[in-house]
C-alpha cells in the first residue's frame, strides 16, 4: 500500500475517532459513540506504524498535511460547510510541506 493511501486511511480513522468525542460532548450523542471512536483511533495509530520511515516523528510530520486536507474534506462532506479560499490556501501549503518531507533527499 502506498504511503499516501496509508496516510489517507489514517486521516479518516483519526478524524472519525475524534469526531465521536466531539459528537458526544458537543452534539449530545450517546456515550456509546465513544466505542467505535476509540476503535477508530486505535486503527489510526496502527496505520501510521505501516509508514516506511526510520523515524516516527518524520512519518507524523508528513502525515500532518494529509490530515489537514482530510479535515477540510470532512468539514465539507460530513458537516456540510464548504471550505473557503483561506482553507484551500492552507491545505496547499500543508501539502507542499508533506511533499517536501516525503520527497526530500536523505
Amino acid at each position: 500500500m502506498s504511503a499516501f493511501a496509508i496516510y489517507a486511511l489514517a486521516a479518516v480513522a483519526e478524524i472519525a475517532g475524534c469526531f465521536s468525542f466531539w459528537a458526544w460532548l458537543k452534539l449530545d450523542k450517546p456515550i456509546w459513540w465513544l466505542i467505535p471512536g476509540m476503535a477508530s483511533l486505535a486503527l489510526f495509530a496502527w496505520l501510521l506504524t505501516l509508514i516506511d520511515s526510520a523515524a516516527a516523528g518524520r512519518a507524523y510530520a508528513a502525515y500532518g498535511g494529509i490530515y489537514i486536507a482530510a479535515s477540510l474534506a470532512w468539514l465539507w462532506i460530513v458537516e456540510g460547510v464548504r471550505p473557503d479560499r483561506w482553507d484551500a490556501t492552507g491545505v496547499a501549503l500543508a501539502l507542499a510541506g508533506t511533499v517536501i518531507i516525503l520527497a526530500g533527499p536523505r
